[in-house]
């Protein structure tokens, strides 16, 4: 498991390949349908996650989890999907740019909701940083 201070690595890195997420699947997306695209994706990940978790021996019986874990598991699993339909049908219909400038939202909305359900508090410093994160969005986001 990562540890605490490995975290910027890892976020950074996920940063970085959710970025080529977003110009790989625009290309990959000529000539085929978005949601089919998705399904296809998601087999790939499947598989890669599979040999990923054997190869570095991980594995461990589904049934040591608990029913809350499987539950939350399912609905990150199911918002996951929901994101992906959506994300793979914008960059499909929109430019690549600001596409992923409003899929970045997520950031904004993330800080919100973790106050709202998990009652993190963010300092005067952090709100602000993600008020310049919005207003960084609407700009890339919507031409005048």
């Amino acid at each position: 498991m990562a540890t605490q201070s490995h975290w910027f690595f890892w976020a950074l890195s996920s940063a970085v390949f959710a970025a080529l997420t977003a110009i790989f699947a625009k290309v990959g997306l000529q000539g085929v349908d978005s949601d089919f695209a998705t399904l296809i994706r998601t087999a790939f990940i499947l598989l890669v996650l599979m040999m990923f978790v054997s190869v570095t021996d991980k594995w461990q019986s589904p049934s040591t989890l608990s029913p809350a874990t499987w539950g939350w598991l399912l609905a990150s699993a199911l918002a996951t999907g929901a994101s992906w339909i959506c994300y793979f049908r914008a960059l499909q219909a929109g430019n690549t740019s600001p596409v992923a400038a409003v899929d970045k939202l997520s950031l904004v909305l993330v800080a919100v909701f973790a106050f709202a359900f998990l009652h993190e508090r963010l300092n005067l410093r952090e709100w602000l940083g993600i008020a310049l994160v919005s207003a960084g969005i609407i700009t890339l986001a919507f031409k005048r």
